[in-house]
């Protein structure tokens, strides 16, 4: 059985117009999207803007989504810091709060080698919460291969990767190779990902379309995907912006439009020029005036 089936909703982090920490609207979005029927919600990540947090906001933020989520879905903590203390540090801390799970990348800031990058998963495997281990080769400059992979999945506590390399080939490697769970990192391989054998998916417009997005899943992994292709066709124009250096801002602006605004991004991102709002806009038009309609089981 899987540990971590489903969607797993990547989650934001809501600002005020002056960039602080908006817990009552982080609260009311987890409520929100747990009440949606979402599997799980990962706060701390990228998306969650965790660069710009400090260490006692990125804390606090931790322990307001769990609070939040009251036992309802499992929270699977974002785990990616400079040092591997660090995150041992945020896993330990994040455990005695009560979360379920840990989505780690490899180390940051620089390019490790392949021993320090199975040195570090051994660290965060017996800092005791179950790992997703996070393959992002784009942003960062290591790539996860299934070679590597297979030997991070003899640590006790890994358990799945989140794969974002954009190659859906990679999770058939994957499930062939290793004994991990696969969890789809990145919005616009999503059906592809599940057709491939992807019990999980770690999305990121999830944020705004929830329903949407567990129909697509769901019905893929059911075998209805002459279904999910038509829901997905109108979908993913907009998911691609999921893997656009601009993924946080477009996000939240369709957040925005669906009406669970989350504020600005904290500098040094910046807002969306028009032109970007424009296509953004344009896409979530796109997918609001489908035909085809939600129909939950």
């Amino acid at each position: 059985m899987s540990k971590f089936p489903g969607i797993y909703v990547a989650t934001v982090t809501p600002f005020t117009a002056s960039y602080e920490v908006d817990f009552k609207r982080l609260k009311e979005h987890v409520d929100w999207l747990i009440q949606e029927g979402v599997d799980g919600i990962v706060p701390t990540g990228s998306l969650g803007e965790y660069a710009t947090l400090t260490s006692e906001e990125r804390a606090q933020v931790i322990t307001a989504t769990i609070d939040a989520a009251a036992g309802r879905v499992p929270v699977v903590i974002g785990g990616a810091a400079p040092s591997t203390k660090q995150v041992v540090e945020l896993i330990q801390f994040s455990k005695e709060k009560g979360a379920e799970g840990v989505m780690a990348l490899p180390p940051i800031n620089y390019k490790p080698t392949e021993d320090e990058v199975i040195a570090h998963y051994e660290a965060v495997s017996n800092a005791g919460l179950p790992v997703i281990v996070y393959n992002n080769p784009y942003d960062y400059p290591v790539d996860l291969t299934p070679r590597i992979l297979q030997k991070l999945s003899k640590f006790e506590n890994i358990v799945a990767v989140k794969e974002f390399s954009g190659d859906v080939r990679r999770v058939y490697d994957i499930l062939r190779e290793t004994d991990l769970e696969v969890m789809i990192g990145v919005d616009d391989l999503a059906l592809e990902g599940a057709l491939a054998g992807a019990t999980g998916w770690i999305a990121g417009f999830a944020n705004a379309f929830p329903k949407e997005s567990i129909e697509v899943f769901n019905m893929t992994r059911a075998g209805r995907v002459d279904e999910a292709l038509e829901l997905y066709r109108y979908l993913l124009p907009l998911f691609h912006f999921d893997a656009n250096p601009r993924l946080v801002q477009a996000i939240k602006y369709v957040m925005d439009l669906v009406g669970q605004p989350a504020g600005p991004s904290r500098p040094p991102r910046l807002p969306l020029q028009e032109e970007n709002r424009l296509a953004v806009h344009e896409a979530y038009k796109y997918a609001v005036n489908r035909p085809i309609k939600i129909v939950q089981e």
